[in-house]
């Protein structure tokens, strides 16, 4: 059996290493010829796919930018990215161009997965047209079907094997054929009733913890004001063995789900006349924090006599989450840019992040260096690298935005909290 993957980022590339390792021959497909270039040199551009997994592929993995590869597949993966607009609505135009190249080397009998997230309707309405535009009949001629990536950069307690793969086709043997498939890397796949219910599923899990980070960042501001330990709160109440789920509160969500998927709802609910309004509210108040997180810098400072104005604030962390070098839709971007703007001073420490092009830094090499240099030291991403305790000893004031200080003895004023 042979499977083509379109896309090798962060969902691709896992795929084709993982189907490679099960004895499966995969032939790959990107546009970025700079890519492509250093996968057959070995090189992997992606965290979660060390170089050393991908050298052990050997030759049952070939790479290319030419679609013409994918002719003899039996199966092709589409795994390219579904960004949002510089408007906030769905950019499906990646999906668009690969469907057209696709469309154009697809032949009888193969079996196509769209695995990349996008509002409900998607692979039905989208992407099955742009593929019969090559004179074959989706459901008859070739198979289709939808089945959502759930990947977690960085993470390794749950992995592409031992994650339930979530599967809907177009028709009944379109989703048996998928199912099959990914039997052969994941331990288990759970078969949906249409495309549909994969993607509004897909969803749903990120709108599930956007809303309910939504809820704790709300929490956040109101506890400041009433004076009220949120994080204590927080650990009180996740004592309760049952009922209750615990999220804490941060700077905003980034990352490429978190921040874009409530928003492929969103606008797809518009067509039905609907307004989701849990789902926008969530996304209004996520994407407000980091401007409440500079606010809580102006009054630290403020509160040690300084002004922001002149003053050296060094965020600790820049990348979305701890542990990768990810810095799409970060709110430490948005941070950078808002406490520049109140005249501030902004460096930065990330060990995976080495600079920042468009904001013209570099990370601080040396931590402690960095902490005796900051007026501020502000916990954004708190990467195991990074040590709390350090940072709340040796900064002469911290804001700690993800509560990684919360528990330590610290000295009277030297540590506040979002």
């Amino acid at each position: 059996m042979t499977v083509g993957i379109v896309g090798l980022g962060y969902v691709g590339l896992p795929l084709a290493v993982e189907f490679a390792a099960a004895g499966t021959e995969v032939a790959g497909v990107d546009s970025d010829a700079g890519v492509v270039a250093a996968i057959n040199d070995g090189r992997s551009h992606i965290e979660d796919v060390p170089s050393e997994r991908l050298a052990e592929c050997g030759e049952r993995l070939e790479v290319g930018t030419d679609y013409a590869a994918l002719a003899e597949a039996d199966a092709v993966l589409v795994c390219v990215p579904t960004p949002l607009s510089a408007n906030r609505e769905p950019d499906l135009s990646a999906l668009d161009a690969a469907a057209a190249s696709l469309a154009g080397v697809l032949r009888a009998g193969q079996l196509v997965v769209l695995e990349s997230t996008s509002y409900p309707g998607t692979t039905r309405e989208r992407l099955a047209p742009a593929l019969e535009a090559g004179g074959l009949r989706a459901g008859e001629d070739f198979a289709l079907a939808f089945s959502p990536e759930r990947v977690d950069p960085g993470r390794t307690d749950h992995t592409i094997r031992t994650t339930p793969k979530l599967v809907g086709g177009l028709t009944p043997e379109c989703g048996r054929r998928a199912q099959a498939l990914y039997e052969e890397i994941c331990d288990e796949v759970v078969l949906v009733s249409t495309p549909e219910v994969a993607e509004l599923s897909k969803l749903l899990e990120n709108v599930f913890r956007s809303v309910n980070i939504a809820l704790v960042n709300e929490l956040a501001v109101l506890a400041h004001r009433m004076d009220i330990d949120l994080w204590e709160v927080i650990a009180a109440a996740a004592t309760k063995p049952f009922g209750f789920m615990r999220f804490d509160p941060g700077p905003g969500m980034g990352g490429h789900c978190l921040p874009v998927d409530p928003f492929y709802l969103s606008w797809r609910a518009r067509e039905y006349d609907f307004v989701p309004e849990f789902v926008e509210l969530a996304g209004k108040i996520n994407q407000g924090m980091p401007y409440v997180c500079a606010q809580r810098a102006a009054e630290a400072l403020n509160d040690a006599g300084r002004a922001v104005r002149g003053a050296r604030v060094l965020l600790l962390g820049v990348a979305y989450k701890p542990g990768v070098s990810d810095t799409r839709e970060s709110p430490a971007l948005k941070l950078v840019a808002l406490l520049r703007g109140q005249g501030a001073d902004v460096a930065y420490h990330d060990p995976h992040v080495p600079e920042l092009p468009d904001q013209g830094l570099r990370s601080e090499p040396e931590l402690g260096t960095a902490l005796a240099g900051a007026d501020l030291a502000v916990i954004v991403t708190p990467h195991p690298e990074i040590d709390p305790a350090q940072v709340a000893r040796e900064a002469p004031l911290t804001l700690d935005l993800r509560g990684v200080t919360y528990g330590l003895t610290t000295e009277p004023g030297r540590v506040v909290r979002l």
